[in-house]
């Protein structure tokens, strides 16, 4: 016997078959939203150490042509 799933919203604990169809259809969504939060925050920071990283270059690039300049 499987038990049912449950969701708190709240602090107010409800079982799946008090839910609406609904309900159910807007929980998805969240659990969807929240996977492309997630994702989202996770290429942001690859974005800034990338950029970080061309920064680095360029400063690396101007110190070279300025002690050979």
């Amino acid at each position: 016997m499987t038990e049912e799933k449950k969701v708190v919203i709240d602090d107010v604990e409800y079982t799946e078959s008090q839910l609406s169809d609904e309900a159910k259809v807007c929980i998805n969504h969240i659990g969807s939203l929240d996977s492309k939060i997630a994702s989202a925050e996770f290429t942001l920071v690859q974005l800034k150490v990338n950029r970080q990283a061309f920064v680095d270059m360029l400063k690396s690039n101007l110190e070279a042509t300025d002690e050979a300049g």
